[in-house]
């Protein structure tokens, strides 16, 4: 994939920067594997708005993607790759001769007629899937379940990859994006290869309505507010808040850890940072 930059017929195309899109299917996504989804605009199920800023957008379904890579020995062909509204990554529908098609998320360097197999252990080949025992140690793969069965959790989004390191008894070292070291179960299944559409980082939205399209808000800055609406609010002039960056509750924000899941602390090995 590459991208696309636009004469400057308007402010906004001046610093719009796009991914070319035009070798992707242009049709419509495959009917058995869409579903329509209401939009939350950011509400839970109360209504209560939980994340803030979200509302409106492009309509959009949703498409079913197989993170569990569970057609175990059949071998499927990619049939087309297609955009999904709904992630950074592309998609590749993939078509069996005795069983449904599927999507999957498509990694980088596949194109249509590749044939790509699931198995407890397969050929070392971009978009095959099995289990990381079976890997060998410096192959980049995506796609990574934390539980056996459970479907993929790691690795999912655009251009991201993560590294098969060594063994350790029944657990897998990984080293993920963030630079973590952690151990994954060797049951786990995960795909060779590093994530489709690369570039999507390096795309500039260019002006606010397409934010809009993408269903983000206009954000107030905590500094523009009264006191009474935000801890950086108030002041004589155009103050910077005086104190760390905080939510509108008085909450750490830029840098406080969140992690709170104690129980699997014991499988991270070093811990991921700013590079």
């Amino acid at each position: 994939m590459s991208l696309i930059s636009y004469k400057p017929t308007t402010p906004s195309l001046r610093k719009t920067v796009k991914v070319d899109k035009t070798s992707l299917f242009s049709g419509r996504s495959e009917k058995s594997l869409t579903i329509s989804q209401q939009p939350s605009s950011g509400r839970n199920n109360t209504g209560k708005i939980t994340i803030r800023h979200r509302s409106g957008g492009a309509k959009k379904k949703y498409r079913i993607i197989n993170f569990k890579r569970n057609t175990l020995d059949s071998v499927g062909t990619i049939e087309r790759l297609e955009y999904d509204p709904n992630r950074t990554a592309f998609i590749a529908l993939v078509s069996y001769s005795d069983k449904p098609k599927e999507y999957i998320i498509a990694p980088n360097d596949i194109k249509a007629g590749d044939t790509i197999t699931s198995s407890e252990k397969t050929e070392i080949k971009i978009g095959n899937a099995m289990k990381l025992k079976n890997i060998p140690a410096g192959t980049s793969v995506h796609n990574i379940e934390l539980k056996p069965g459970a479907g993929a959790k790691l690795c999912r989004s655009a251009g991201t990859h993560a590294q098969v390191l060594g063994t350790n008894e029944n657990y897998i070292i990984v080293k993920l994006v963030s630079r973590e070291t952690r151990l994954i179960s060797g049951e786990c299944m995960a795909t060779i290869g590093v994530v489709s559409n690369s570039d999507n980082k390096n795309k500039k939205i260019g002006k606010a309505g397409i934010k809009r399209h993408l269903g983000i808000k206009p954000t107030v800055r905590g500094v523009a507010m009264n006191p009474v609406d935000h801890p950086h609010g108030g002041g004589e002039g155009r103050t910077s808040g005086g104190r760390h960056p905080t939510t509108p509750w008085g909450l750490k924000t830029k840098g406080k850890k969140t992690r709170t899941n104690k129980r699997t602390s014991r499988f991270i090995i070093t811990k991921g940072g700013k590079k």
